[in-house]
């Protein structure tokens, strides 16, 4: 059994895979103490863990999961081993949730190239051609943009994503609505045409909690049920074990 940690801009979720299943899961704001001796109590054939963090907390979080785990590994990008090339030209500035969910996405389908997006508070895309992680983009997420109408403002509300489509907005709400939502849509619709006119093998995965609203949207893209982050840092686990 491994435990898997990650600390992303706004929650921590720490995971439990046994045989590549997930068997336990749960989200807090941070991770404490108390979250990793609980798990570790519950699931006592825990063996190795790894923690990926954008926070800026390594360390500290090392230390507090080696009180409960006899080996922990910290996924930091420029200088864990992972089982692909890493390309990117500033490997110490990438973050490790975008790095350890290419490697997922190139796991879970080595024979293709692989283009992952993940739709968070931030929207990234990134890429593994030829068994290589060649980088990305970034740019803000679907609450990020609503948030920045309703902050940068003096009288837009901020509103929430919506599944529905309209040609028009017909009310301000509806515009905003139609506004942020199509703008992502013709975006990351961008992103997959030109990824999909120059690799023959492909595989377009589409993962984060606004993931799903697109899916649907966008032709010849997968919703990925296996989170390819969780999954890349599980596989980077096993990997740096069979080195030792």
């Amino acid at each position: 059994m491994y435990l898997i940690v990650d600390v992303g801009n706004s929650r921590a979720k720490v995971v439990v895979v046994e045989s590549d299943r997930v068997v336990y899961q749960t989200v807090a704001e941070n991770l404490s103490a108390d979250i990793v001796s609980n798990i570790v109590m519950q699931y006592q054939g825990i063996c190795s863990a790894i923690i990926s963090t954008t926070r800026g907390d390594g360390d500290s979080l090392k230390a507090m999961v080696e009180g409960y785990v006899e080996r922990v590994l910290l996924f930091v990008p420029a200088t864990t081993p992972i089982p692909i090339k890493n390309g990117y030209h500033t490997p110490q500035t990438l973050g490790a949730d975008r790095l350890a969910a290419a490697v997922g996405a190139w796991a879970m389908s080595p024979d293709s190239d692989v283009m992952v997006v993940d739709f968070g508070t931030a929207i990234t895309i990134d890429y593994v051609v030829d068994g290589e992680y060649r980088g990305g983009n970034i740019s803000p997420g679907v609450t990020t943009r609503f948030r920045a109408l309703a902050d940068y403002t003096a009288c837009l509300p901020l509103c929430q994503p919506t599944d529905e489509v309209l040609e028009y907005g017909r009310t301000t709400v509806e515009a905003i609505e139609q506004g942020v939502m199509r703008g992502v849509e013709n975006e990351i619709r961008g992103y997959v045409e030109a990824f999909s006119k120059e690799n023959d093998k492909k595989r377009i995965i589409f993962t984060g909690g606004d993931a799903k609203y697109f899916v649907k949207r966008i032709k010849n893209t997968i919703f990925a049920d296996c989170e390819p982050l969780i999954y890349g840092l599980t596989t980077i686990l096993r990997y740096n074990a069979e080195r030792e």
